[in-house]
This record gives structure tokens, C-alpha cells and sequence, in this order.
């Protein structure tokens, strides 16, 4: 039989076992409630959905090495896809005093750009997103106190890479919460077993990766799998946490094969999720895909308006990315952001445990949403200004206060971080620079909070996981900074090298003078307690993006 009609055949039989032998999604007027415990034929509903495939040949081919700088590495067969990224300038203040993201979690970018470096190739620019590096690493902030989910703080220092410009480092520690307190879960598992998922790098280390998650569950969590290739099906009904064993069955008896109903496959688990919804818990989707949809509803406008319906229900998403070659990048952020999600991309085992073992409170629970800031600059001190990333996080200054503007949210214990560069009035800098509503320092002449001596306001919206409408909360940052790099905090030096790197790998017309040795300088004289060691890796990380320049 010619290889090409495998996947093809495999498909077909695949739809044909589901519409005999899975139990899809329920008519609307089917009202029974799932069991608590799977029954007796969870596995022969897997034993029929199981479609053996002989494995795909790799898509892998041998590494070129790149310029770090370069053009992207990507070989010819390579299908992967990234939303395109113009990079923010900077914003004259007396024509945009008002700056106002969406804060970022996601943590996809950091992996995937590791992903590339190791295997030997430039990392395609549009995949770097510099404010998912910087908020893969956990920095030394104070947990809140008082009735808010977290702590703000701030710092304002030199930018390294010019010093006529100065930077300043804003952040927001999560309050972090002990795992054995934690609320009951209804977890659904939305896994991608289409015949793309069939390589070692996809379906192989998403069990892995799920076994891992399985491990963490209690007698109070309830879990389900639905899987979806060329049709959806759930092959795991709500099974308490501690039955492992029937997880652990459910998952290592998956197989790929077959095209991708991606779209039905996230109905039915927001439908399966909906169904087993735990007031006061936390009731999410867990989808695992490389995001390669094409049965069905695959176009972006479609999906989001899937996506944005089912996030009404009160369900969060997290997507996991796995794989290489085909990944499309581009659609499974989009999904996150607009389904109150976080996305990760799994490249490793070790990247595996990181997500969903050491940092499964924040990945799991949510603690804030519709998270926003607006930075208000003063005029009287700051020429020009620009946000560091968070590119794709930009709102206008009018959606700060609008409670039906979605935004980003934040899990327990996460902390995320902005840096804006600066230009003072009076610098030296030689950077070309290219209203809304009652403004604290103008008001057609400065006002007298102009010559206060604050450097800028921040304002910062957030809801409650369940609540509809914003809290306000507000800080001025004074001017005072400090003026030595090397005098700054641990956390602004780390920060601010992470930012560097993203620059050069981009090549980015900001990065000023910054080289790959200043960012490993820089960096390794701020590695702090680094419990994990993650900064550590960083450190080896930029020494082989520079191996790889020198051999470009």
C-alpha cells in the first residue's frame, strides 16, 4: 500500500470506530450524569480507538548552524507557524502619555527558542517573543499582603545595552499557595492523537508529560480524556485523581493516526467539562497538540469564536505545545490568550516537570483575570518610552476600563514581568522618536503632579476568577533610580540580559551595542538563589547561541 494513503485510511477507520464505539458528544437532551469513577468499558472503548499506524518517517533532518541573527533556520520541509511580530518603537510622551498591556504568562516562547538553539538552528524571529522570556524565570518579589492576589513592585536603573536610555522593571508576584490546600479539580485532558502527533517528540512525551500531571492528583480532583483525530471521543468518563492506574491505562493505550478535528475535539471538552463543573474548584482544559488543525473548523477567526463562547462557562484552558516541524505556534497561542489560558511548549521531560509538577498551582489555578495595566508617564522627565515585548498584549487606553475588554491571567505563585526602556528629557540619546481621558500630569499644561518627582503612574485592573467586574488598584514609581547597572538588583540584571538576548536573536534594531558575551556577563553575575537551576541553563544556552553565531 503506497505510504501516502496510510494516514488517509487510518483516518477513515478511525471515524468509523468512533461512531460505533466512542461515546461522543451528548444530544441536548441527554441529562445522565457521568459517573464519578470510570465504568468497566473504559477499556474497551480504547481498545476500539486505538488504530494501530505504522510509524511516520521522521521529519527531522540533519542541523544546519545559523548566524544567531540571521535569517530563520528553518529547513524547506518545515511547515511550523508563527504570528508575525512588529516590534514596538518608541512613543513620543506628549503624544502617547498612556501605555496599556494585557499582562503574559505564557512561557512557550523561551522553550521553543531553547528547542531551536540545541538542535543547531536560528530560531525563526517571529518566535521569539522577548516578554515570554524574561516571565520564564522566577524572580525574588515579595508575596502581597493584604486582601490583594499580589504584590506590585518596581525598580529604575541603567540600560545596559545604551547608556543614554534607562530602564525600568516592573513586577507582580502571584500569591502563592500550598498544593495540599489546594481546591478540588475537574480536569479535562484534550489530547491530539492525529497521525501528525506520531512522532517521538509528540505523542510519546505527551503521556510521559500527562503521567507526570497524573501524579500530582488527590481523591478530590476528577479527571476525564477526550482525544481527537479524525472525529472527538471521550475514552476516559470522570475518574477520581488517585485512581491512577485507570489514567495511567487510559493514556499509554493511545495511538496516532489519522487527520485532526480539532475543533470538535475542544467542544466536547469544554461540553465534558461543563458537565462535571466544581463550584468553588478548579475547573480547566488541559489540550496537548502541535496545533495542526485541518478537519473541520482549522481557520483562526473560527476557532476564536469557539473559544471565546466556551470561556463564558467559567472553564480555563492551558495549551501544551509538543513537536517540531509542524507546529503551529501562531494557533495555539491565539487559543490560550482568548480562552483565559496560559500556553506552554514542551520540549523536554525536564520541561514537562517544570509545568505541571513544580509549577502546577500556578499552571492549574487561577487567582486573577483580565489582568491590565496603563503605565501614565511623566512629561516633565521622560521624552520617549517603549514596552519590551508583550507585542501581541497591546490594548488601547480606552480598554483599561472596560470590564468587557478581555486580558491576561494570573495563576498562584506566578509572577510576571514588563520593562519599559526610557529616554530621559535631556539625554544624549540619538534614537529617532517617532489622548485619552483626564491625565494626571497634562491637562494642556503640566499639572502640579508633574513636579512631584514621579517618573510615572501605574494603574493595574484585575478581576476575580468568578467576578465580572474590575478592582483598581494604583502606585506612583518616583524618579530616583539607580545609576550604576551593577548596583541594581539581582532581578533587574537577569531581567534585563533575558531582554537583551531576545533582542539579538531578533536583531533588533534596540539592542544597541549588547553582544551575546555582554548578555552571559551581565547574566552571571545575577543568578541569585536559582533554586532550579534555570538561569544556570540560560547561561549555557547563550554560550551555544554564540558557538552557533561563530560557526554562521
Amino acid at each position: 500500500m503506497p505510504r501516502t494513503l496510510r494516514p488517509i485510511l487510518a483516518g477513515f477507520a478511525l471515524a468509523t470506530l468512533f461512531i460505533g464505539c466512542v461515546q461522543t458528544r451528548p444530544d441536548n437532551d441527554r441529562s445522565a450524569r457521568i459517573p464519578d469513577d470510570a465504568g468497566g468499558n473504559a477499556a474497551s472503548v480504547l481498545d476500539e480507538f486505538a488504530v494501530s499506524r505504522e510509524p511516520a518517517a521522521s521529519s527531522r533532518v540533519g542541523s544546519k548552524a545559523l548566524g544567531v541573527a540571521g535569517h530563520p533556520g528553518q529547513p524547506a520541509w518545515n511547515t511550523e507557524d508563527y504570528a508575525p511580530i512588529a516590534e514596538s518603537g518608541f512613543r513620543r510622551v506628549t503624544d502617547h502619555p498612556l501605555s496599556t498591556f494585557s499582562i503574559d504568562v505564557d512561557a512557550a516562547s523561551y522553550a521553543n527558542v531553547r528547542r531551536f538553539i540545541r538542535d543547531g538552528m536560528a530560531p525563526p524571529k517571529d518566535a521569539v517573543r522577548i516578554e515570554e522570556l524574561v516571565n520564564y524565570f522566577d524572580y525574588d518579589y515579595p508575596d502581597p499582603e493584604g486582601s490583594a492576589p499580589f504584590a506590585i513592585v518596581t525598580e529604575t536603573g541603567p540600560a545596559p545595552w545604551n547608556p543614554a536610555h534607562r530602564l525600568v522593571h516592573v513586577g507582580l508576584q502571584g500569591r502563592r499557595m500550598d498544593l495540599a490546600g489546594r481546591p478540588a479539580s475537574n480536569l479535562v485532558f484534550l489530547l491530539d492523537v492525529s497521525g501528525s502527533m506520531d512522532e517521538p517528540d509528540k505523542l510519546p512525551l505527551l503521556k510521559k508529560a500527562f503521567r507526570m500531571l497524573a501524579g500530582e492528583l488527590s481523591e478530590n480532583d476528577r479527571v476525564s480524556i477526550v482525544v481527537y483525530a479524525g472525529a472527538a471521543g471521550l475514552v476516559l468518563e470522570p475518574t477520581r485523581g488517585d485512581r491512577s492506574e485507570a489514567i495511567l491505562a487510559a493514556l499509554e493505550r493511545l495511538q496516532a493516526g489519522g487527520s485532526t478535528a480539532g475543533a470538535d475535539g475542544i467542544r466536547l471538552a469544554y461540553e465534558t467539562a461543563r458537565r462535571g463543573f466544581t463550584q468553588g474548584g478548579i475547573n480547566r482544559v488541559v489540550l496537548a497538540t502541535d496545533g495542526d488543525f485541518n478537519v473541520g473548523v482549522s481557520s483562526d477567526a473560527e476557532l476564536l469564536q469557539i473559544i471565546e463562547s466556551e470561556r463564558k462557562s467559567g472553564v480555563f484552558l492551558t495549551v501544551l505545545g509538543f513537536g517540531t516541524g509542524n507546529i503551529k505556534d501562531n494557533k495555539m497561542e491565539l487559543l490560550a490568550d482568548h480562552g483565559n489560558g496560559n500556553y506552554y511548549y514542551i520540549d523536554s521531560e525536564l520541561e514537562a516537570r517544570k509545568v505541571l509538577v513544580s509549577e502546577l498551582g500556578g499552571t492549574l489555578h487561577t487567582i486573577a483575570k483580565d489582568v491590565k495595566l496603563q503605565i501614565e508617564f511623566n512629561p516633565a522627565l521622560v521624552e520617549a518610552y517603549r514596552l519590551i515585548g508583550y507585542e501581541n498584549r497591546l490594548l488601547a487606553p480606552e480598554d483599561f476600563s472596560d470590564d468587557r475588554k478581555d486580558a491576561g491571567e494570573l495563576g498562584a505563585g506566578h509572577s510576571v514581568t514588563a520593562l519599559y526602556e526610557i529616554i530621559p528629557v535631556g539625554s544624549r540619546s540619538t534614537t529617532v522618536v517617532s489622548s485619552a481621558g483626564d491625565l494626571r500630569y497634562r491637562s494642556g499644561s503640566l499639572t502640579s503632579a508633574a513636579a512631584s518627582g514621579e517618573l510615572m503612574h501605574l494603574a493595574l485592573r484585575y478581576k476575580d476568577p468568578g467576578g465580572d467586574r474590575s478592582r483598581l488598584l494604583e502606585t506612583p514609581v518616583p524618579a530616583l533610580g539607580i545609576e550604576r547597572f551593577a548596583d541594581t538588583s539581582e532581578d533587574f540584571r537577569f531581567s534585563a540580559s533575558v531582554a537583551a538576548f531576545g533582542m539579538i536573536l531578533r536583531g533588533s534594531e534596540f539592542r544597541g551595542d549588547a553582544t551575546l558575551a555582554d548578555v552571559h556577563r551581565w547574566a552571571s553575575g545575577a543568578l541569585g538563589r536559582d533554586a532550579h537551576g534555570w538561569r544556570a541553563e540560560f547561561l549555557r544556552l547563550v554560550d551555544e547561541a554564540a558557538r552557533l553565531n561563530r560557526e554562521g
